[in-house]
C-alpha cells in the first residue's frame, strides 16, 4: 500500500507497525499523534492542514469524532492565528491566554503565566487540578496563594464571580494566615483561630491577625508537646522581628481545651 501524504511508519519493540503523523508548517515541524491504521493518521494530517489554511475554522467547531485530540486541535489554531505554537492547548489573547479543556471548559490566565503553562501540562483528578513540576503534583491554586484546604468566598474569591478565571486581579485572599478567620463581632472586626484535632477546636479570639496567627503557632507547639503527631504548617510572620514576635507569643491567651488536651 502506497505511503499517504503526511504518514510515517514506525515500528514497536515487538515489531508490530503503527503510523505517525505529521507536518511542517512555517518551518515548525509538528507531531500530530501515532495512530494504528495508516487512513486516520493521513486523516489528522488533513485535518491539521485543513485548520492551518482555514482561519473559519475555530475552537467551538471540535467534534468528539474527528481525527485529532482536542488539546492538539486548540495548539494549531493558536499557532495559524497568534503564529506561536505551544505544546499546550493554550490560546493567547492580547493582555490574558485561555487554556483550555474542551470547548466549553477553560482557564483564564494572565500574560505573566504564560511561560509557566506553556510548558506545564495541567491535569485534573478529583475536582482538584494540577501541574507536574520537579516530580511532585502542584496544586495550581498555591500558585496564587491559595491553600490547599481554603474555602471558597471565605479563605478567598473570585471578584467577578468567575471561578475559572484566575488572572491576579481577579483573586482575592480574605484569609491570609493557617488556622484564622475574619469576624464581626459588635461591629468590630476580630480573628478567630481554630485548629483541626479530631474536630475543629477554638484556640481563641483575637483583635489583630497576627496575634490570631501566633496563637495558632503556640497552640501548634502545645499539641505537639502533648503528642498529637499531626503535620501542621505553623505560619510565618514575615517582616516581624524575633523580639516582639517572642513577646506576643508569650502573652496570648489559649483555650483551656488545648493547654489541657491529652492526646490518647
Amino acid at each position: 500500500m502506497p505511503q499517504l501524504p503526511g504518514v510515517y511508519t514506525a515500528k514497536r519493540k515487538n515489531g508490530t507497525l503503527y503510523y505517525r503523523a505529521s507536518l511542517t508548517y512555517r518551518a515548525k515541524h509538528i507531531s500530530l499523534g501515532s495512530y494504528e491504521d495508516m487512513e486516520r493518521a493521513h486523516n489528522a494530517y488533513a485535518l491539521a492542514v485543513r485548520i492551518l489554511k482555514d482561519d473559519s475554522t475555530g475552537i467551538a467547531q471540535f467534534q468528539e469524532d474527528c481525527a485529532l485530540p482536542f488539546e492538539k486541535w486548540v495548539c494549531l489554531i493558536n499557532f495559524r492565528d497568534n503564529h506561536i505554537y505551544f505544546p499546550t492547548p493554550i490560546y493567547i489573547r492580547p493582555a490574558f491566554f485561555y487554556y483550555y479543556f474542551s470547548p466549553v471548559c477553560f482557564f483564564i490566565f494572565d500574560k505573566d503565566d504564560l511561560f509557566y503553562y506553556s510548558s506545564h501540562k495541567i491535569s485534573c483528578r478529583g475536582g482538584h487540578y494540577f501541574v507536574a513540576d520537579y516530580g511532585m503534583q502542584i496544586n495550581i491554586m498555591s500558585r496564587y496563594g491559595i491553600k490547599n484546604y481554603a474555602v471558597l468566598n471565605k479563605d478567598y474569591r473570585f471578584i467577578n464571580g468567575n471561578t475559572h478565571d484566575f488572572r491576579y486581579e481577579n483573586i482575592e485572599i480574605l484569609n491570609v494566615y493557617n488556622g484564622v478567620t475574619a469576624s464581626c463581632r459588635n461591629g468590630k472586626v476580630c480573628y478567630v483561630t481554630k485548629i483541626h484535632i479530631r474536630g475543629n477546636y477554638t484556640v481563641g479570639t483575637y483583635e489583630t491577625e497576627a496575634e490570631a496567627a501566633i496563637a495558632y503557632n503556640k497552640a501548634i507547639d502545645i499539641l505537639k508537646k502533648a503528642g498529637v503527631t499531626k503535620a501542621y504548617t505553623p505560619n510565618y510572620m514575615e517582616g516581624m522581628s524575633p523580639a516582639v514576635y517572642a513577646d506576643l507569643y508569650s502573652s496570648i491567651k489559649i483555650s483551656p481545651k488545648i493547654e489541657h488536651y491529652l492526646s490518647e
